[in-house]
């Protein structure tokens, strides 16, 4: 249940032409508290409620749960969630022997875009696209929470 994840900004749209899937993603946070964060998403047709736990010293580790929910249940706790609803298209590109997801935001993030990929340890080596930009892993401002309450738009 620790999730090990490094994100990186994105520089160019270049992914897009490697990504063999893409999901139209909205998520909510019922409690955006870095100790407890309680999400919930609806990714395609298909609805999640997640929590995670705090981040690591160096960004990079946290426990985290997931579970399915149904769809119509998702989307009433979304009515529950705090201001600021994430609108989002993730991209799954495979690179090596990695996938990398690469959320393309919308609304009041429009223009940012991040990168992430899940390791099986804080050092594992992977490959690194071209299109890669700056990690920004321990920067708190990139985490999904943080951007629902202080959009992109506003920085």
């Amino acid at each position: 249940m620790i999730e090990i994840e490094r994100k990186f900004l994105v520089t160019s749209n270049a992914f897009k032409t490697d990504a063999f899937s893409q999901n139209k993603i909205a998520q909510g946070y019922l409690s955006s508290v870095p100790e407890r964060t309680v999400r919930v998403r609806i990714k395609g047709d298909k609805g999640f409620i997640t929590v995670k736990g705090i981040s690591s010293d160096s960004g990079m580790s946290r426990f985290e749960w997931e579970k399915e929910i149904p769809i119509d249940e998702a989307e009433n706790l979304l009515k529950l969630c705090e201001k600021g609803i994430i609108d989002k298209i993730r991209f799954n590109v495979k690179i090596g022997n990695h996938t990398f997801e690469v959320d393309e935001f919308h609304g009041e993030n429009e223009g940012l875009i991040i990168a992430e990929i899940e390791l099986n340890s804080e050092n594992e080596v992977f490959e690194r696209p071209n299109w890669l930009g700056e990690e920004v892993t321990n920067d708190k401002r990139y985490y999904n929470s943080y951007l629902s309450n202080h959009p992109f738009k506003n920085w």
